[in-house]
């Protein structure tokens, strides 16, 4: 039965007693103790996926779910540090946030542990990404801009984030659905929205891919033309720029991010995982936090959620085989 707010604030005021005769502070006294809840976040403190560990732990905390709720960072390789960690843990209160740029840092790092080693607890979030070009290019919308990149894809190089994230995925599935060797599109990696920003601003490259969060400021102040964002509905962020859905191309992709818990726990571990997502997920905390970062609610949870992540990877590694960064 999933954790109710009613039972899991019982475990809390049982906590010290229970941890006393607990002997082993790695281990979890039993199914359903949530009491010290930590939440790993497998990257450097800032970016993505520790903004949206930190917005979680702010929201069970402050929603009263919880009183002792701590994000911690394990750096590197895309998060497959951190996947290794966790597939090691024995905490069944243990959390670790993730995404669709891990999906394709497993491939991309070799990693010897796997998605399919640890447990899904749920999908929580996801965002937009936005592809936009110089305002002085010779196209406006993004069917000019693929008639451009047909034309000669090594001379129209695209700027994004780093090599075999979410931006060129993008870019590998829209030439995919264009017609395009993926293999040939010429995919210039920054280290930062700043940098591919720069670039844009300078005319060295023919288009860029981020984060809605990263170009809507300069789309909506006109020192770059939105061409298309990427998910089945358009962004608020930037409410005139059409999806490349409604521009023919058939590309739907959403930077989400998720839950992930240690392998070989319980189903009633699990279930206590997935309840307190969702009686968080139903605050108005949370609801205020998905309006202020300007995320889309993206909630799937358990075998659900699992199955998309079977689906997902089986997409990601196709098309970075084709873009060449996988063998």
């Amino acid at each position: 039965m999933p954790l109710t707010r009613r039972s899991f604030l019982a475990g809390v005021v049982a906590a010290p007693v229970l941890g006393a005769l607990a002997g082993c502070a790695g281990t979890v006294v039993r199914p359903g103790d949530l009491s010290r809840l930590r939440i790993m976040a497998p990257a450097s403190p800032g970016g993505g996926w520790d903004t949206t560990a930190r917005v979680v732990q702010r929201t069970i905390q402050s929603s009263g779910l919880a009183r002792n709720v701590q994000v911690f960072n394990v750096e590197g390789a895309g998060g497959t540090i951190g996947l290794g960690q966790l597939a090691r843990e024995d905490d069944d209160a243990l959390l670790m946030m993730m995404g669709l740029v891990m999906v394709g840092a497993v491939d991309t790092n070799d990693s010897t542990t796997r998605l399919t080693d640890v447990t899904p607890v749920a999908r929580l979030i996801g965002e937009t990404e936005l592809i936009v070009a110089p305002p002085d290019a010779p196209y406006d919308d993004i069917a000019g801009f693929v008639d451009a990149w047909k034309a000669d894809p090594a001379n129209t190089p695209i700027a994004g984030g780093s090599a075999g994230g979410t931006d060129q995925i993008l870019a590998g599935l829209l030439a995919q659905a264009a017609g395009i060797d993926p293999g040939d599109v010429n995919y210039i990696p920054y280290s930062g929205g700043g940098e591919s920003l720069a670039a844009l601003l300078g005319g060295q490259v023919a288009a860029g891919i981020s984060g809605t969060a990263d170009y809507g400021p300069q789309v909506a102040g006109g020192d770059l033309t939105g061409l298309a964002v990427s998910t089945a509905e358009r962004s608020g962020q930037v409410p005139d720029v059409p999806t490349l859905v409604e521009s023919g191309f058939d590309v739907e992709l959403s930077n989400w991010r998720g839950l992930m818990a240690r392998p070989d726990m319980s189903d009633s571990a699990r279930e206590d995982l997935i309840g307190l997502v969702v009686d968080m997920h139903g605050t108005d905390e949370w609801a205020e936090a998905l309006a202020n970062n300007g995320w889309d609610d993206l909630l799937l949870t358990g075998d659900d959620y699992g199955a998309f992540l079977t689906e997902e990877e089986a997409r990601v590694r196709e098309i970075l085989v084709q873009i060449g960064l996988v063998q």
